[in-house]
């Protein structure tokens, strides 16, 4: 793709420091190059960059927004970092091992730039899970966005690849929300020879990297914690907006259906469409001139959740209209350049045309609606020649010829289609599954007679002819108290021992709004008879149960009626009572997304079924028997990503549903709703199937022996090779992840001992195949980590695989080989091949000098044990020599009368002595006023004193020293004519690495 490969023995000569990220020479030149600037300008742009701290900040730069005053203008001049229009004016290079100076120093795999600005910082490491995205990459990546944060100032995503597959992130972004670029359109799959070629173009070529960057970057207010969360797009979302962009670019067809699976982020779609069709920073088209852009959606509450999701992403200027006056003003107002955002239901009637309707862009959310109440035919009239996009969340319905042919062009059927099948294979939602409660709660129409007898046996007659009279409905057996009240404790039951671990929350679907009523009371009883048992008082009990769920429904002007019934009085002083107004149920929603507030149900009967976004709800409990639409968009509720505890969204079905979902789906095309949800017998066979792939590698090792080290060294012996290790890994995860996705229920218990075995087997052989920590606990659900957390100390392996750092008194206690047994000598060398593995790559890290031979020294040690060269106690004791050897050399500095950073450069200088030489030779020119002999390295401790004077001091080294070039040249010149009065070797890579040394540590801000 015709980068620049930048050499690491270049990366540092290039930067002003190692503490800084910017590639000098080649940003000034772009920026000269591009705008017909001086030198002196285009410099002065660079000094002002490297203040800007703001991701977004430099995100908007890069996009255009930025100027200063250029010298013989009267106006501030805009200048251009980057040409977003012109991919080919740019400067793409790529370096590696680009070692940046912090308090806690990195060194990234590789890094993007262009101009000069790093924009992509690429992580490979093997191997990676891709299913469950955990890993050391992703720990990397996190490590360096902590440690090293001026990297990732004006960072645009990032990436992680084994060399196979790769994914990728936006700034600051956990795991659970990275993704792979699985669709190179409007390339084709076999355009690419592998995965990672196809990966590496989608994201890397340089017009579709300045299109992301361009038009698919934007930064959301998260209201939550009020946080500002980077978001960047995924395949789906750029290949529909820029079909699109290209269709009205194209003008050969007027309208698109797009189909995106709810969760996958069809609002975000909607705004980087917007962003693309006012900015396209990237195209040059008079069809985009100023075009006006009305997003419509069929609820008030998506038309605030849709203008809140643009606001917060700061389009340029979003109306949202609040009645029809306002509406019908705007459209007709013959004014170009507008963004407007309306509830569709504000046309009806609407039938005069707009003047200019041919200047609109028409982004319909939920389309389908469109055909309700003849509001499509409304739509236009008003806009006779207008662009209209469809959007929908769930498919369009087999018969529904409107909804095609109002939005859909012959033939084509889809513009754009991300089914529910891609958005989890993407891992963009988690799979939906079901469960079905006891069968004498569910519900059928045709044994609606029988049940009522039998359920209303008891109830007094005047009751009975008063139910009989408005009819006998699924609803009247769906209430009964009787019911509601075991439903209630099952509910919490469930919920306790598979949600409430973890911190998720679950939503309540009841069958109307008196079933809400009904579930809260019940529901409440429930808690605080829990809660009591606990030892809380019956009012403490009480008062927290009745926070920990909340009540979302519609008003009615019923509700505050009185009535001589004293059950139906009482309802209705609970619905009004229960009410969440309107200006409040922002609020309510907000603490259901907390993780630390103790809301944790929503008891709803349609309201928050759609457009409803809440990532911490788990589990929905169903009791009403929903179908077709409203169904998909129930179910949708709980398949949010939300940490890889979250493997999935359970629906309880307690009304029965789930027997009859090809019935319920009837009205769709099998193949777009056949995977909406799935029996969690499901997972039950995975869990089979994952445990038997595991007992494979196990076969012959014989357990259950009280000597738990024994048979993990026979299963190590077994598998022999690293290879083998991986994939037993792989295998043995997958099992463990599929055991954690039934726990707790019954069918689990099977499996239980030999989780835990295998579990325990990850975290030893993670230390004897790789010589490293397992981290794989803290990716575990809370239920799953404690029992394996507990099985660890039990079976006494915490002491075998915990690592101990240098200063822990045990820590030398492995060099004591006296007595002990050939397995026990063993484990202890691998112990300590993996404690000093991780000690000295830190140091290494702090300074390669010093303490580069010290780890080179232990691998191979570690490389000679390995191939049976050495026995466990030599290796011990090689080991035990390089400990002492290092802690000589942390105190060497002492002895030598230098400070450390002092004792650094002496540690250099020596590397540059002539072999052989004394200061007899060459002293006469350095000390001539000093007559008593001097030993030659005594010379080079002074030489390394005066140097750390050179770069310490406030005179010759003041503040911002390291940004001017020509001071730094001085120095230079300083250190080598002081060397060479000394008589060392190589003058200049001598300066040059000493100079490398200071900007590491002598680095002073002002």
């Amino acid at each position: 793709m015709e980068y620049t490969w930048l050499p690491p023995s270049q990366n540092d000569r290039t930067r002003d420091g190692q503490n800084q990220v910017i590639l000098r020479d080649i940003l000034i030149q772009a920026v000269q190059r591009i705008n017909g600037i001086s030198e002196e300008v285009a410099r002065g742009v660079y000094h002002e960059l490297l203040a800007v701290s703001d991701n977004e900040q430099w995100t908007s730069i890069l996009r255009g927004n930025y100027s200063r005053t250029v010298p013989g203008e009267d106006t501030k001049k805009t200048i251009t970092i980057i040409d977003l229009l012109h991919p080919e004016n740019n400067t793409y290079t790529v370096t590696n091992q680009l070692y940046v100076k912090s308090q806690q120093p990195r060194k990234p795999d590789v890094v993007v730039y262009v101009n000069g600005i790093p924009l992509v910082v690429i992580e490979a490491k093997s191997p990676i899970s891709f299913k469950d995205k955990t890993g050391e990459a992703f720990d990397q990546i996190k490590q360096y966005e902590r440690d090293i944060p001026r990297l990732f100032y004006s960072n645009a995503f990032n990436i992680i690849t084994d060399g196979v597959s790769l994914l990728f992130g936006a700034t600051g972004a956990s795991s659970e929300f990275w993704g792979a670029w699985r669709d190179p359109w409007p390339m084709k799959e076999s355009d690419f020879p592998t995965s990672f070629d196809k990966g590496l173009y989608c994201l890397l070529e340089p017009s579709r990297l300045m299109d992301i960057l361009a038009h698919f970057i934007v930064f959301e207010i998260d209201k939550t914690d009020n946080k500002i969360v980077k978001k960047i797009c995924r395949y789906q979302q750029y290949r529909a907006v820029n079909k699109i962009v290209e269709r009205v670019t194209e003008d050969k067809h007027r309208k698109g259906l797009i189909w995106h699976t709810q969760g996958s982020g069809k609002s975000l779609t909607m705004v980087f469409a917007t962003l693309k069709l006012k900015n396209h920073l990237t195209i040059q088209t008079s069809a985009l001139t100023s075009p006006n852009i009305m997003v419509l959606t069929d609820r008030k509450n998506l038309d605030t959740q849709i203008s809140d999701t643009f606001e917060a992403c700061k389009l340029p200027n979003p109306k949202q209209i609040e009645s029809i006056k306002e509406l019908r003003t705007m459209v007709h107002s013959n004014t170009t350049g507008l963004t407007l955002i309306s509830t569709i239901h504000k046309f009806a009637g609407s039938k005069t045309p707009v003047e200019n309707s041919a200047e609109w862009i028409l982004l319909v959310d939920e389309c389908h609606r469109t055909q309700e109440k003849d509001l499509g035919a409304y739509l236009q009239a008003t806009f006779p020649d207008a662009r209209f996009f469809g959007f929908t969340g769930t498919p369009i319905k087999k018969n529904d010829h409107d909804t095609y042919k109002q939005f859909g062009v012959p033939g084509e059927g889809y513009l754009d289609r991300y089914s529910i099948d891609d958005a989890v294979a993407d891992g963009a939602t988690v799979p939906v599954r079901y469960t079905s409660r006891k069968a004498e709660w569910h519900l059928e129409a045709a044994k609606l007679d029988v049940l009522f007898d039998q359920w209303f046996a008891n109830e007094p007659q005047e009751r009975l002819d008063k139910i009989k009279e408005r009819g006998i409905t699924i609803a009247t057996l769906a209430k009964h108290s009787a019911r509601i009240e075991l439903i209630a404790y099952d509910i919490w039951t469930h919920y306790t021992t598979h949600a409430m671990p973890d911190g998720f929350k679950a939503q309540i679907v009841g069958i109307d709004r008196e079933a809400v009523i009904l579930y809260k009371q019940a529901l409440d009883n429930v808690i605080a008879g829990s809660l009591e048992e606990k030892g809380l008082t019956h009012d403490e009990a009480r008062k927290q149960a009745e926070t920990m769920s909340a009540c979302i429904y519609s008003s009615n002007q019923e509700d505050c009626k009185p009535s001589e019934d004293p059950y139906i009085q009482g309802i209705r002083y609970e619905l009004c009572n229960q009410l969440v107004k309107d200006e409040d149920e922002p609020e309510i929603i907000e603490d259901f997304k907390r993780t630390d507030h103790p809301l944790c149900f929503l008891i709803v009967c349609n309201k928050l079924l759609t457009g409803f976004d809440a990532p911490i709800e788990s589990v929905m409990y169903l009791d009403s028997p929903l179908k077709d639409h409203s169904l998909l968009q129930a179910i949708a509720r709980t398949n949010r990503v939300a940490g890889p505890q979250k493997q999935f969204g359970l629906i309880v079905d307690y009304i029965g549903v789930t027997k009859k979902l090809d019935e319920a789906l009837a009205s769709y095309r099998e193949a777009d709703v056949k995977n909406a949800m799935k029996d969690q017998d499901v997972d039950r066979a995975e869990l089979k199937a994952a445990h038997a792939e595991v007992m494979n590698f196990i076969k012959g090792i014989q357990r259950g022996t009280n000597n738990i080290k024994a048979e993990y060294d026979a299963l190590v012996q077994a598998l022999g090779t690293e290879d083998v290790w991986f994939t037993f890994r792989r295998k043995a995860k997958a099992f463990i992840r599929a055991y954690e996705a039934l726990s707790p229920d019954p069918p689990v218990l099977d499996y239980m001992d030999d989780m835990k075995w295998v579990a325990g087997f990850i975290s030893y052989a993670t230390m004897v195949f790789e010589k490293k920590e397992a981290v794989d606990l803290r990716t575990y659900s809370a239920k799953i980590r404690q029992m394996l957390e507990e099985h660890l100390h039990v079976t006494g392996l915490i002491s075998l695989i915990k690592l101990r750092n240098i200063t822990d008194p045990e820590f030398k206690d492995d060099f004591k080989t006296e007595n002990k047994a050939d397995d026990d000598l063993k484990t202890a060398a691998i112990r300590k091949s993996t404690e000093l593995k991780k000690i000295l790559a830190q140091k290494k890290e702090e300074n390669p000098l010093r303490y580069g031979p010290f780890s080179e020294r232990v691998l191979a040690v570690l490389q000679r044990f390995e191939q049976g060269q050495l026995s466990a106690v030599d290796t011990l004791k090689e080991y035990k020599q390089i400990m002492q050897d290092l802690e000589n050399e942390d105190k060497a500095h002492e002895k030598s009368g230098l400070n450390e950073s002092a004792y650094g450069v002496y540690k250099i200088l020596e590397t540059f002595v002539p072999k052989g030489e004394m200061v007899t030779e060459v002293r006469k020119g350095y000390d001539s006023d000093t007559s008593s002999e001097q030993d030659y390295p005594d010379l080079i401790q002074q030489l390394a004193q005066e140097i750390h004077i050179l770069y310490s001091s406030d005179q010759s080294a003041p503040a911002g020293w390291h940004l001017k070039e020509q001071l730094r040249k001085e120095h230079r010149q300083e250190v080598r004519k002081k060397a060479n009065h000394a008589g060392l070797n190589d003058l200049i890579p001598m300066s040059t690495r000493i100079e490398d040394y200071a900007l590491k540590n002598y680095i002073k801000v002002s």
